[in-house]
């Protein structure tokens, strides 16, 4: 049922994206990519070979000025996994609905919380969910279903915000609790706008956590450096044979991420490591090489050694994206 209707909307935005449209106030925009990595996954001393998605979507978004001080806005956006042997490979990624004016934007529906939002580019790996992207040592990357964020207007570089995760969100998930991650950033995450971006974020029983993150991102000599701390601590876990959430009372655990990208003419040489308290570190180095401005080549190698295993696992891949 969900590939059915996730085709009809493939087909209602490109219909929408070539034939005029009945309101030209209200343009729509079609965008996504498609990322797919071949590549070689040894994990606990077992070699795979996949050829796999990392992160591939597709997503309608766009405005409609309700006044000259009101404008409504929104974003419809799924994941599709190429390498799933399903047919049915649609999943939700964000989903919401808003309004933006001089007081700021407000938002509700399917969305990251702020404390993920945070990161901004410091992450070189994001979205290699299976090699070398930070959410496999450190938590907090949460996209909850039922969410409301508010975001400030601009106090010169600086932006506030906080989200609301609901308590019905999913018991197995969010525990029966009510959520909040909330953030202060300042700059921008692409330095075009600003030499640095740096942020402080803070969740509370999200997704059964209480997180501590700070980030910044800065250009040293045409090196793009990025640097985050992160405290984590369990709150909340789910009981799977009574079916209810339990409180936690564990220690919380320290962790911090180093990373670098350098541009040499149109390639991006990229490397990061990663160190989580009682969990384990990973390292990953990889090369981008531009073939034009939406697509890119790109090789990554990854080894992450965790606490519970006496085997470090490793991941190396190619890969290609094109971004439309």
């Amino acid at each position: 049922m969900m590939n059915v209707f996730c085709k009809t909307l493939l087909a209602s935005a490109l219909a929408s994206a070539t034939l005029a449209s009945a309101y030209a106030a209200e343009p729509l925009t079609v965008y996504g990519k498609l990322n797919v990595s071949a590549q070689s996954n040894d994990e606990n001393g077992d070699a795979t070979t996949t050829i796999q998605s990392n992160a591939s979507r597709f997503g309608v978004k766009g405005d409609f000025e309700l006044s000259s001080s009101l404008t409504a806005f929104y974003t419809v956006e799924y994941q599709v996994d190429t390498g799933n042997a399903s047919s049915d490979n649609f999943t939700a990624r964000n989903q919401f609905v808003g309004l933006k004016g001089d007081f700021g934007s407000f938002s509700v529906g399917r969305n990251d919380t702020l404390l993920k939002i945070s990161q901004g580019g410091v992450d070189q790996f994001n979205d290699f969910m299976n090699s070398g992207d930070l959410a496999k040592l450190f938590k907090g990357e949460v996209r909850a279903a039922q969410t409301a964020t508010y975001l400030t207007p601009s106090f010169g570089d600086f932006v506030f915000g906080v989200t609301y995760v609901a308590e019905g969100n999913d018991v197995k998930s969010q525990f029966a609790q009510d959520g909040f991650s909330a953030a202060a950033m300042y700059g921008d995450a692409k330095l075009k706008k600003t030499a640095v971006y740096a942020a402080l974020a803070y969740d509370s029983d999200v997704s059964g956590y209480e997180i501590v993150r700070a980030s910044l991102q800065t250009k040293l000599a045409g090196i793009t450096l990025g640097g985050m701390y992160q405290q984590q601590e369990q709150t909340y876990k789910y009981n799977a044979t009574t079916g209810q959430p339990v409180e936690v009372s564990a220690d919380s655990a320290t962790g911090y991420l180093l990373s670098a990208a350098y541009d040499i003419n149109a390639v991006t040489l990229k490397a990061q490591y990663q160190d989580m308290e009682d969990l384990g570190d990973s390292w990953s180095v990889g090369a981008d090489y531009s073939l034009g401005k939406p697509t890119k080549v790109f090789a990554f190698y990854t080894n992450r050694s965790m606490e519970a295993s006496n085997d470090d696992d490793k991941y190396i891949g190619v890969g290609l994206e094109h971004k439309f």
